[in-house]
Parts: structure tokens; sequence; C-alpha cells
């Protein structure tokens, strides 16, 4: 699933795919915010991501897509 973070003052965002579930990312995001203690989240190649909770603009989580491979793919 893929998950944007936007962090404040910064014109780019963090995007990651992550294996963790929608609610697990959203009950870290949450805890991080309030706490202001930093948000990890582990993408799918094993990386750690770590944002700082009070510097978090927003946080966009994906549904999981399929991904398609090949010619005439839609």
């Amino acid at each position: 699933m893929e998950v944007k973070i936007g962090v404040r003052d910064i014109a780019g965002q963090v995007v990651l795919e992550s294996e963790q579930t929608p609610e697990q990312v959203s009950a870290a995001v949450a805890a991080a915010v309030k706490d202001g203690s930093l948000l990890r989240l582990n993408d799918e190649k094993g990386r750690l991501i770590i944002v700082p909770g009070g510097l978090i603009a927003f946080v966009e989580i994906g549904a999981e897509i399929e991904r398609k491979v090949g010619f005439g793919s839609r």
C-alpha cells in the first residue's frame, strides 16, 4: 500500500510502499502526532522511515493496488 507523508515547510513528500495495514499506519500516525514522538514506518524493502510527529502536515494512506505487467494491461 502506498503512503504519502507531507512534512511542514518542505515542498516534497515522503512516499513509501508499506506492507503494514491502513489501520496500523493510521494508529502509528495518530500516536506520533498526539505525543509529538517519531513516526516510524517500514517500507516493503525493509527500510525504516522516520518522521517527527510534530512536523507531519498530512498523511495519505492509499489502498493496495494490483500491479499489472506487460503489454495491453489496463
